[in-house]
């Protein structure tokens, strides 16, 4: 009965083919006459291309008619010469290179004016009598080769094949015909140019399911792998790949069929940060110290231009973004001993040599080539001090690793002819703690993030570390989606996204349920990632405690650690029920997107967070209790590697070798915390529920956001109340950080107000916790104020370097304080607490007003404390 309603959902289904186009596409089960085109009926419409289009073309024509018979188990030819007689046909081609195409338009029966010289544009019609013998044709035309590539699929898509069909094993619907409404379709450019993927830190997932899994016999990720990925990358609707470049792979161009497949799928080869001109020299087959010296420009000039002038040589052919300038091997800083301003004169010849290379082998006009510049880590500190970057170089600004971009491009340099960009983490390994697990970054940060670089900009080149792909389909699906058709999205519809990318999977009567898992999921996460339940960091700072891994999460105090647990469990144990209720074929695409993530956040928590327990009641001699909980840590280790296997061993061991909670370099979580078990005493459950009586707030408040007594915007300035973000899953935003900067010492400009209670106390602290963003220009800040009843504004800052210590802690928890005091000086009435809007963007996600009551925990109580 279940499954009978999805189908006939899908019966005459208005397609949310996510990368809605400007008119969507209608797909019908049966014909109706006059309005739509017969793909699949009576006989199955064969497919024609011309011999001589793009590569693409023909790989893409190839998977469209496997995909109809994917649906329908009718496979359409693919012709490349035009039947004597058909009456109706699928023609596929690309402006200026298809005959087929460019002789409709030549006779005036196809219309392409709207999409000629665009960008991966396309267009979806029926023509009447388009060539001789034919009688009806559906046309999909593009405006260059991604463009017809895009449009193929975005059909198949919309028939019901899921660009995850592989990589997630989501299941196709089967139908026995398949027809198209006859309504034009008009796709214009996508709202970014480049968008793709970098594989990263692929040592324990891609790397050893491709070595000794899908490409065993080349041993390594190689063109079987990268065909697999940029197939994928188109369904996405991407255009752009950063290979895998660790030291346990072996170089992409040391595999040569590797580039060759890559441009048969119109994928552009793009580079990280640390690799100039397309040179990685992390793999030893490209650089050996031993063999090749010191890669230090001062030094070995020579040495390093023949390497770079080699590599492009050999990938001239092809379309790639040349990453511009040097840093050391690796993700190392420049090597070399020289001043700041030496090293920029040293980095400026390095740019100004590689112009040289590209000139020399790919155009003489080298503002043609796309280069790119990406200040990161030290070399934003060089960009600082002077570095001239040629104009036309697309400056692609990051985040922290953390999710929160550094730089945008300020009014100055948005003049610059190159554009600017943005290289995004889904996926990190470093310090302070590396997360290559799960992918728990909220759609909503990705979103506020990513549409403050497009609004200063950066519309040129949009990069996201996914690390192994898996398990981050979720997020890469909302990145794309957002990167296409930007305009159709705000902060609550990419909250709602993959909710209703899941509902069109496995049913749209879950689609309320998939968004409660996804709020608690990413809310839970936002507190404390997964990875971070460890407290590694707290090991040396705790050493003299004795407690070496406990948690700041209490449970003593406001539920703390039993209200996360039980979170944590009702998520797990709804996906478990979904699990049970859905059809076998369904459960491996629903283990992987949902199953895994949520029942693997759950069982990391349940593992540290009873491993805390254990050693508490241990501390209070409580030795029974401690042994349960010790138990319970045991359990959910054993669960973890439990899922693992299912994973690894699923659908007779696709993908062996793919899932694993990867040690990296500075996280711990993947080991069995300390716990304490007494022998020869009786385990006695411990009572982890919620209990009512700990929510009791005395002598302190937890602000309702959403309880606004009084909101002022001036200035033109935007305030927002927004959710899927924040330690209680909304925050309020005053102004956007594109806005203008104003004095937050000002009581009487835009501002907040929210009501307090009468405080019988002589002075009240007030702890307001923002989201950690960087101010939006070098010159810009992070300023707000504070006050109690219009007393003089305490103006809070936030500018903490990176990798300091609060730095650190910030993009830990997600979150940094303020703190402020005041005095109450009238004790018989309720009070008023102003924020006040200094820098626009900042983005307040708990406030708390303490006079004297207030207890430890982590981040403080919520607000469903006051509920």
């Amino acid at each position: 009965m279940l499954f009978s309603r999805m189908i006939s959902f899908f019966v005459c289904l208005f397609i949310f083919s996510t990368h809605l186009t400007a008119e969507s596409l209608l797909i019908h089960d049966e014909m109706i006459p006059g309005e739509t085109f017969p793909l699949v009926a009576a006989e199955t419409t064969n497919i024609i291309i011309d011999q001589n289009d793009a590569k693409v073309v023909e790989i893409v024509s190839g998977l469209f008619s496997e995909d109809i018979c994917r649906v329908t188990g009718t496979k359409p030819a693919v012709l490349t010469e035009l039947p004597a007689e058909a009456g109706n046909i699928v023609i596929i081609g690309t402006i200026g290179t298809s005959k087929y195409i460019d002789s409709m338009v030549s006779q005036g029966t196809l219309d392409t004016s709207r999409i000629n010289g665009q960008w991966e544009s396309y267009m979806i019609t029926t023509v009447k009598n388009p060539l001789a013998g034919i009688d009806q044709a559906l046309v999909i035309a593009g405006s260059d080769r991604r463009g017809t590539a895009y449009g193929v699929l975005s059909i198949s898509e919309a028939i019901g094949v899921s660009p995850w069909y592989y990589w997630a094993d989501v299941p196709t619907i089967k139908k026995e015909q398949i027809h198209i409404s006859t309504k034009t379709v008009i796709q214009k450019s996508p709202a970014v140019k480049y968008r793709g993927i970098f594989i990263n830190d692929e040592d324990w997932g891609l790397h050893p399911w491709s070595a000794k899994n899908y490409e065993k016999e080349l041993g390594d990720i190689g063109p079987e792998t990268y065909a697999q990925v940029c197939e994928l990358l188109l369904r996405l609707k991407a255009n752009m790949l950063a290979p895998a470049m660790h030291s346990c792979t072996g170089a992409f161009y040391s595999f040569p069929d590797s580039k060759v497949i890559a441009d048969m799928y119109a994928i552009i080869i793009t580079t990280s940060h640390c690799e100039p001109l397309l040179f990685n020299n992390a793999a030893k087959s490209e650089w050996d110290s031993k063999r090749d010296g010191e890669w230090n420009y001062a030094t070995n000039k020579d040495r390093i231009l023949k390497k770079l002038d080699d590599r492009v040589s050999e990938a001239r052919l092809y379309e790639n973004i040349y990453t511009m300038g040097m840093r050391g091997l690796h993700d190392e800083g420049m090597r070399g001993n020289q001043s700041k301003e030496e090293k920029v004169k040293i980095l400026e010849k390095v740019i100004s040599d590689q112009r040289n290379i590209l000139t020399k082998y790919i155009s003489h006009q080298v503002e043609e080539v796309p280069q790119i510049f990406v200040p990161y880590k030290e070399t934003l500190d060089l960009y600082d001090a002077g570095l001239n970057v040629p104009d036309d170089i697309t400056l692609v600004w990051t985040d922290d690793n953390y999710g929160y971009i550094k730089r945008l491009t300020n009014p100055e340099e948005q003049k610059r002819t190159g554009g600017s960009g943005v290289y995004y983490h889904y996926s990190y390994l470093g310090a302070p703690h590396d997360y290559l697990w799960l992918c728990t970054t909220a759609p909503v940060l990705m979103y506020m993030e990513m549409k403050k670089a497009y609004d200063t900009g950066a519309d040129k080149y949009w990069l996201v570390n996914v690390g192994d792909i898996k398990p981050a389909e979720l997020g890469m699906q909302t990145f794309f989606d957002f990167a296409w058709n930007i305009d159709e999205f705000d902060t609550n519809s990419i909250n709602h996204h993959q909710s209703r990318f899941l509902a069109q999977i496995f049913g749209t009567q879950y689609q309320e349920t998939f968004q409660n898992i996804l709020d608690n999921y990413y809310r839970l996460a936002w507190e404390r990632k997964p990875e971070y339940m460890g407290w590694e960091r707290q090991w040396d700072r705790n050493k003299e405690r004795g407690n070496l891994s406990d948690t700041d999460y209490s449970f003593q105090n406001y539920n703390n650690a039993q209200q996360r647990l039980a979170d944590y469990k009702l998520i797990s144990d709804i996906v478990s029920n979904i699990y049970n209720e859905i059809p076998q074929e369904y459960k491996p695409a629903f283990f992987e997107l949902l199953s895994y993530p949520v029942m693997g956040s759950y069982q990391i928590n349940r593992k540290f967070l009873m491993a805390q327990l254990s050693r508490e009641r241990a501390r209070e001699s409580d030795f029974a209790g401690a042994n349960w909980a010790a138990q319970e840590a045991v359990d959910a280790h054993e669960t973890i590697e439990q899922l693992n296997t299912q994973y690894n061993t699923m659908l007779d061991g696709k993908w062996q070798g793919m899932m694993m909670l990867a040690p990296g370099w500075v996280s711990k979580y993947q080991n069995m915390p300390k716990v304490v078990h007494t022998q020869g005493v009786d385990a006695k459950p411990v009572d982890i529920s919620v209990k009512k009586e700990k929510n009791k707030l005395e002598g302190c408040t937890v602000i309702n956001l959403k309880n606004i007594k009084k909101k002022v915007a001036t200035n033109g300035h935007t305030i927002s109340i927004i959710d899927g973000i924040g330690y209680d899953w909304h925050a309020v935003q005053l102004g956007k950080a594109t806005e203008t900067k104003v004095d937050p010492e000002n009581i009487d400009g835009t501002r907040l107000e929210y009501e307090l209670p009468v405080i019988y106390a002589d002075f009240v602290t007030v702890y307001v916790y923002t989201i950690p963003f960087f101010p939006i220009y070098k010159d810009r800040s992070n300023q707000f104020g504070i006050s109690i009843d219009s007393q003089p504004v305490f103006v809070a800052e936030n500018l903490p370097s990176e990798y300091s210590e609060p730095w650190k802690d910030q993009v830990l928890q997600n979150g940094t304080v303020a703190i402020a005091k005041f005095p109450i000086k009238n004790k018989t009435q309720k009070h008023t607490l102003t924020i006040t809007c200094g820098d626009p963007g900042i983005t307040i996600q708990r406030i708390i007003v303490d006079w004297g009551g207030l207890k430890k925990t982590y981040v403080g109580p919520g607000v469903g404390l006051l509920d």
